[in-house]
């Protein structure tokens, strides 16, 4: 059985059991974090490596003859170098899927958080306009009722799917845009077709040239000033700065983020900085992903991935 190399275990998060790993492999060491050049140094003699965030390099994979197989923790293959795997005869594994229900779920939330625009009455609340109402309620901000409005879903795989069964469950109408960059070859309507009409636009696709800025100031133009907007796919896939004009200028109706284009954001966010704005406005940590059962399932994953690599070796 292989030699493996778990580098950056902590993205994982607590109490991660990895059991299923473990009796994959004939030994398993466990690094919480690694930079690349530790990493150089604790795969030297792996035959695995299990990765999530930690670069691996042409110049570093050039230096492990006896990497064999590498395991990415996560769908994203962009930490590794592919060009320079394939050609050492480095497989390379990822997992897909696993946080369908707590991606969806997280989703859902930021939908319902900014129909109901919590973030406004959440600080209204705090700075005590509640307890100096004339009346038993405050309702300044108009809500917004999701059933019979018009969901528009960019990317149809196992998380978009399940994100308009649930909107259906609550009585909105789902339609599917066609995948940005192929709109002449695909039946479904395009997202510039579906966006003058579209109530709330949620994007489940991955980052890419035709996806860039997917979400920019001219569409954006074309919008209802009711619409609500949720990101959960990648930073980037909207032009952040022309969203947050948008809402500031009431051309928009919410924003919610799970992901910037730089995490951590070190530097800071535009988006980040407007939350101490009286703004329909949720930034999440790029935790969609994390209940217990999601971070789990990449551990079986992770371990059908060696197994199945052993088994066609």
């Amino acid at each position: 059985m292989p030699n493996a190399v778990i580098l950056d275990a902590e993205s994982l998060g607590p109490q991660i059991d990895l059991t299923a790993i473990r009796q994959s492999v004939s030994h398993l060491e466990v690094f919480g974090q690694s930079t690349s050049q530790q990493a150089r140094e604790r795969l030297d003699n792996a035959d695995i490596a299990i990765v999530n965030k930690v670069v691996l390099d042409a110049e570093t994979l050039n230096q492990l003859p006896s990497l064999k197989l590498i395991c990415v923790l996560a769908t994203g293959l962009n930490n590794i170098d592919l060009e320079t795997a394939n050609a050492r005869g480095i497989a390379v594994k990822n997992v897909a899927a696993y946080g369908t229900a707590s991606v969806s779920q997280h989703t859902l939330m930021l939908m319902l958080t900014l129909a109901n625009r919590l973030p406004l009455y959440q600080r209204d609340v705090a700075a005590g306009a509640w307890q100096d109402s004339d009346f038993f309620c405050l309702q300044h901000y108009p809500t917004m009722q999701l059933s019979d409005k018009h969901l528009v879903m960019v990317g149809q795989g196992e998380l978009g799917s399940e994100v308009a069964r649930l909107a259906e469950a609550l009585g909105m109408r789902v339609t599917f845009a066609a995948r940005p960059g192929n709109e002449a070859n695909d039946p479904r309507p395009s997202l510039d077709d579906l966006l003058p009409e579209a109530d709330v636009i949620s994007l489940h696709c991955p980052l890419n040239d035709a996806t860039h800025h997917l979400i920019n100031a001219g569409r954006l133009a074309r919008a209802k000033p009711s619409l609500l907007l949720i990101n959960c796919a990648r930073g980037g896939v909207i032009d952040e700065h022309a969203a947050l004009s948008a809402l500031r200028d009431g051309h928009i109706g919410g924003l919610a983020v799970d992901v910037l284009p730089n995490e951590p954001p070190r530097e800071g966010h535009p988006l980040l900085a407007a939350l101490d704005e009286p703004l329909n406005l949720v930034v999440t940590p790029h935790n969609a992903w994390i209940t217990p059962e999601a971070r789990q399932n990449i551990v079986s994953l992770t371990s059908e991935n060696i197994q199945q690599w052993q088994a066609n070796r």
